[in-house]
């Protein structure tokens, strides 16, 4: 027997990457989209294609997309950020995957991340493999402010096939992004304990371990290969990082 598949999805003001997520996931039973209040016509859009539209307060990554996993029915889930793309090698895969006795009760999928519109192949960003198909109640994703992800207490295996993230189309999008991601990060470091106002901890963390991240990602692990995208990518990465300590020792002092 078949198994059935949901597609959990959570959003606010998506209505230029909606679309995109929603036609590669079409062929699954059920869509879930968690809305938190957009303004634009992402919930419009999520309905006329046919997915359950649920219009939410903001929780937090982790638990809004908890959230939307609790309103899927289907024997497995899999989940998806707004701006990612399931790739009809990687449907055509999980298809056979479901139509069969899946071994593991999870699957991590390989991520090809856009950064200005070109395919990051190199500097740790490929293959990016993250865990999104799950039986349903077998994983959730842990409570945290940023970089959640999901964990699952039973045996994981991997896919073949590509998952796209149409990540960061533009600069402007990009910075911003970095902006806010490193006050939630410098938030967890804070909560975690992990950030001292020492001088040399500072020191460290703002200065060194930005430079060092460089270093590491751009050189060692061939980030130089992507061309221009790839360096403004290794070279505001770095710059998150120094961010994230910096408003850690702010929140620490």
């Amino acid at each position: 027997m078949r198994h059935s598949l949901s597609v959990a999805i959570i959003t606010h003001n998506e209505e230029a990457n909606l679309p995109r997520t929603l036609a590669s996931v079409r062929w699954a039973d059920q869509i879930v989209v968690v809305d938190t209040h957009s303004t634009d016509k992402t919930a419009v859009l999520a309905q006329a294609a046919g997915a359950q539209v649920f219009s939410e307060d903001w929780k937090g990554f982790a638990a809004q997309k908890n959230s939307a996993i609790a309103h899927c029915s289907s024997d497995w889930v899999l989940s998806l950020d707004s701006d990612e793309e399931v790739t009809p090698e990687l449907a055509a895969e999980i298809q056979a995957l479901l139509s069969s006795a899946p071994a593991a009760d999870a699957y991590a999928v390989p991520r090809r991340n856009f950064f200005l519109g070109r395919v990051l192949r190199h500097g740790g960003f490929y293959p990016d493999r993250k865990l999104r198909l799950f039986r349903r109640g077998r994983a959730r994703f842990a409570e945290r402010a940023v970089h959640e992800t999901l964990a699952c207490n039973g045996p994981a295996g991997q896919l073949k096939n590509d998952l796209l993230h149409h990540a960061y189309p533009t600069l402007t999008g990009y910075i911003e992004h970095m902006n806010r991601y490193s006050t939630l990060g410098a938030q967890v470091l804070v909560a975690e304990g992990r950030c001292s106002s020492s001088s040399t901890a500072f020191v460290w963390n703002v200065l060194m371990a930005p430079y060092i991240n460089f270093l590491y990602n751009y050189v060692l692990r061939l980030g130089f290969l992507d061309g221009r995208e790839g360096l403004l990518m290794h070279l505001y990465h770095a710059v998150y990082v120094s961010w994230k300590y910096a408003k850690a020792w702010r929140r620490s002092i």
